[in-house]
């Protein structure tokens, strides 16, 4: 599935305009304790949190993920959608829950990361 499909699918907002939408989601992840995330993140990964602070560039760019979706319409400041932005960071913002996000993903068979 390509990101620009998944913005589709989650009735999302792309808080990022102008980074590729055609990257290919490899699998999906959902975790809000970077450290967790920095140790288990992949590249194409699609990651569900409702943290908004720059580490979470961070931490998406070092890993190479396809994108970062906040859920419940979560906003990220300008700032870091900036950087978001100069790292070639696709963030998603959605109305629907993390549950509903990771449930729709599921569903139209994006994988959980295989370890």
């Amino acid at each position: 599935m390509k990101v620009s499909e998944l913005t589709a699918l989650l009735e999302a907002e792309n808080m990022t305009p102008g980074v590729e939408e055609d990257r290919e989601v490899s699998c999906g992840y959902t975790c809000d304790l970077l450290s967790w995330v920095m140790a288990h993140g992949c590249e194409g990964m699609a990651w569900v949190t409702v943290q908004t602070h720059m580490n979470v560039v961070a931490v998406a760019a070092l890993a190479e993920m396809a994108c970062v979706i906040l859920p419940e319409n979560i906003d990220m400041p300008e700032s870091i959608l900036e950087k978001a932005a100069d790292e070639g960071l696709r963030v998603l913002k959605s109305p629907l829950s993390a549950y509903t996000i990771c449930g729709r993903m599921m569903a139209k068979g994006v994988p959980e990361k295989a370890e």
